[in-house]
């Protein structure tokens, strides 16, 4: 496993983003734990939201007096092939989960479990990639703490994907949800609901004023292939069908009937661990080669999603599925209206009729109709400052912080009691 090294941060920063209840918080909890050592493991160091999370976390987590790393998995196209399969499973993909998958599976996990060479009293899994190193971890380091944290939408999980899960959970302490509903089919294991959050302070949050030299280069809009005065409509998500891009291209077709000189922008990136992304590309890539205002744009950096988030009339996040969409916190946070699909943690973040629109994730004639009002309506200002209204209260990284040090300590407590 990779131990990545990340920038120093401080929650002192976050300070106009933080109340005084929430610091005090902070500050008593981590004082409990002065000699916890943790550690955050996922497969991949970039281009997911789990990485983007973790990178911003684990460094503030540190500021405040928790040792923390984060280290990365060693695997094979392979292992993701067979990740991914799994993934698609668990969000209701009838597939077969068969022998050879379990077999490609399992050794790169122990693998990964037995080349760990430190100690950590809390170790933080990450999706179901990481999960199956817990059994090997446990057996090697009886007393640590074990926390699986799933980011993935459960509730509709194929049979055989969802026992694969199962028999890896018997070391695990706690199961971390994003909503409780993901975790009602998994038993044995005591769950706990934490919500994800955006950090205002990267290169994709802050305002455009304050990036500089490259940065600031990346989110020049005369970089991008649109025209600044038109309609823009922007949808940020991996190239994967369970973002349903191809239903975003049939919603955009809509629109320009009534809006004819509306414009598309599908930008997304192809992380190490999704293999499918370039076959999605392509398949959009073919369906939109007749028109000149459909834009593919792929693993921009960060200060370019940025922009693009920022000068979008409206975003779409038009999941058939979806764990927590930090694009429509992102987009929410830089006052971009949203209309998103009603399907797991978007609901969360979305009001609908007050800071932005919620359909239904297959009904592409109301996407169209409440991306149309959008692009009409006086209230797109209105929309948009109410969006930040709700990140900020409710899904900013100083709340996640929080959250994390009260199930460390929840979990570690033997080890921090006097």
């Amino acid at each position: 496993m990779q131990n990545v090294v990340l920038e120093d941060k401080t929650i002192e920063a976050y300070v106009s983003d933080i109340d005084d209840q929430q610091r005090q918080k902070i500050r008593e909890v981590a004082e409990e734990l002065t000699n916890v050592r943790v550690a955050h493991v996922n497969s991949t160091a970039s281009g997911g939201g789990v990485a983007e999370i973790v990178q911003s976390l684990v460094p503030l987590l540190n500021d405040v007096g928790v040792e923390t790393d984060w280290l990365v998995m060693d695997a094979t196209a392979e292992f993701f092939d067979v990740t991914k399969a799994i993934h698609n499973g668990l969000q209701g993909e009838q597939s077969e989960f068969t022998d050879d998958m379990r077999e490609t599976y399992r050794p790169v996990t122990v693998e990964n479990a037995e080349a760990l060479g430190e100690t950590y009293d809390v170790i933080v899994l990450h999706d179901p990639q990481t999960l199956g190193m817990a059994p090997t971890l446990a057996e090697r380091f009886p007393e640590t703490a074990f926390v699986w944290r799933c980011h993935i939408d459960l509730t509709a999980a194929a049979p055989a994907f969802l026992e694969f899960l199962q028999s890896y959970l018997d070391p695990i302490d706690r199961a971390v949800f994003t909503l409780p509903e993901y975790g009602e089919s998994i038993t044995g294991v005591e769950k706990v609901v934490v919500h994800p959050a955006i950090d205002p302070f990267t290169e994709k949050n802050r305002p455009l004023e304050e990036l500089s030299g490259e940065a600031a280069e990346a989110a020049d809009p005369e970089r991008y292939p649109f025209d600044t005065d038109r309609p823009l409509i922007v949808q940020i998500s991996r190239f994967d069908p369970w973002k349903d891009p191809l239903g975003v291209v049939d919603a955009y077709r809509d629109v320009t009937e009534t809006i004819p000189d509306t414009q598309l922008a599908l930008v997304g990136s192809r992380p190490d661990d999704d293999p499918e992304g370039i076959v999605v590309y392509r398949e959009v890539e073919e369906a939109t080669s007749d028109d000149p205002d459909v834009h593919l744009l792929s693993d921009l950096p960060d200060a370019g999603i940025n922009a693009l988030q920022r000068g979008a009339d409206v975003v779409l996040q038009k999941s058939l599925r979806e764990g927590f969409a930090l694009t429509v916190a992102e987009a929410l946070w830089k006052e971009t209206p949203v209309v998103g699909s009603n399907v797991g943690g978007i609901p969360l973040q979305i009001e609908d009729g007050a800071n932005g629109y919620l359909v239904e994730p297959d009904d592409i004639a109301a996407t169209a109709d409440r991306v149309t009002r959008l692009l009409d309506d006086e209230r797109n200002r209105q929309f948009g400052e109410r969006g930040r209204e709700t990140i900020r209260e409710r899904f900013l990284l100083p709340r996640l912080v929080s959250d994390y040090l009260t199930l460390i300590a929840d979990v570690s407590r033997p080890s921090v009691e006097p």
